[in-house]
């Protein structure tokens, strides 16, 4: 197995937002270091970890990594993973990138499992118009002409409705992460 196909990407919420959650950036890679990661690199300062996890430890890495955070820092932060093949497929399966949508607009949602589509169907599409949302696999895809700061369609309501966690990230953290994984 090559070291890019063992990349990975982990995408921690709500840290370093709006003065709360605090959690130096050097902090974090340390951990990732001491969990046996290798190339463990962060990306700004909102939680995104590029690194290669020693075989077989990719699993565990988000109830370690937050687990750690909480002894440490005394907040309990989710964290997502993904590979640079799932990285790559979020970007390939963008539906409003495809139809020409200005990537200003546009956010990923991930979330940390499957949604049920019983979750799926009880989203309200008009919930916060003129935003709109296409969920894919573990992603949800939102254009949001108006800005994250502005919509309705936010991580609690995901959440809620998906009975999962989500983390967002804008359209350009989520090409630049892919960009640094592949190296």
């Amino acid at each position: 197995m090559s070291k890019l196909s063992m990349t990975h990407v982990a995408l921690l919420r709500g840290i370093n937002v709006g003065g709360k959650n605090k959690l130096p950036m050097k902090d974090l890679v340390e951990m990732f270091g001491a969990a046996g990661c290798s190339g463990v690199q962060a990306f700004i300062q909102s939680g995104n970890v590029i690194f290669r996890p020693p075989s077989g430890a990719a699993a565990r890495l988000p109830e370690l990594i937050t687990a750690q955070i909480a002894k440490r820092f005394g907040y309990r932060i989710p964290v997502q993973l993904r590979t640079l093949e799932q990285m790559g497929d979020v970007i390939r399966n963008n539906p409003f990138l495809q139809a020409g949508v200005a990537e200003t607009e546009l956010q990923v949602l991930f979330l940390a499992d499957m949604p049920a589509p019983r979750g799926v169907q009880s989203l309200d599409p008009g919930r916060s118009s003129p935003d709109t949302f296409i969920v894919r696999g573990q992603e949800v895809y939102l254009r949001l002409p108006n800005g994250m700061g502005r919509t309705k369609l936010t991580n609690q309501y995901f959440d809620s409705k998906l009975g999962t966690t989500s983390t967002a990230r804008n359209w350009r953290t989520v090409t630049k992460l892919f960009e640094l994984m592949a190296g």
